[in-house]
């Protein structure tokens, strides 16, 4: 419990939520990988997908991820083109709660819902991110980054659960530990937003 509580109270922070479109420099690969290990809410999220997926197991472990990243792209579209998406923080704030919620209830659910489910969080994220992308061909290289940064903490999330599940009893416990503290972060973060 001492190692966890940090974590919470890093989570509980209200200005730990990066997603805000206009933050921060955004010219190239190195900036587009940066980004999303900037933002408590991306950083959650994304690891909480990788988590679900390892809970998941099988085809899941890639497909879940997979469709994150295939609907983020979708929504970094829309984001660089300018195309509106109404409710851009609360749908990240919700991603994080829901997410975490998941995690911290240990349930396994059918592959095309959790593919569904993270599709839609993902598009949000993807705005966010489209909406900050510079116009020129920078962008593309910031895209990049931004997909790389997304792949490697959904793959950290999927080791992590991957390891917990090989462990104790303990593993597991911490990892639902871990998402109840990710659904409280989210709370907050709608909270600040």
């Amino acid at each position: 419990m001492k190692k966890l509580l940090p974590v919470v109270l890093l989570a509980a922070l209200p200005s730990a939520a990066w997603a805000h479109t206009g933050v921060g420099a955004v010219h190239d690969f190195s900036h587009g990988l940066m980004h999303p290990v900037s933002g408590l809410d991306h950083i959650l999220a994304m690891i909480a997908v990788g988590l679900i997926a390892a809970r998941m197991g099988g085809r899941a472990l890639w497909l879940v991820p997979l469709a994150f990243v295939g609907m983020m792209v979708a929504g970094g579209v829309l984001g660089m083109t300018g195309a509106p998406l109404p409710f851009v923080e609360l749908g990240i704030g919700l991603s994080v709660v829901v997410l975490g919620a998941i995690v911290a209830a240990g349930v396994r659910p059918p592959a095309a819902l959790a593919m569904s489910l993270v599709g839609v969080f993902a598009l949000f994220h993807g705005h966010a991110h489209g909406a900050e992308a510079p116009a020129d061909v920078s962008g593309l290289a910031y895209a990049a980054g931004f997909v790389s940064a997304t792949a490697l903490l959904h793959a950290t999330g999927a080791a992590l659960g991957l390891t917990a599940q090989t462990r104790a009893a303990g593993g597991q416990t911490l990892i639902r530990i871990a998402g109840a503290a990710m659904a409280i972060a989210g709370i907050a973060m709608i909270g600040a937003a």
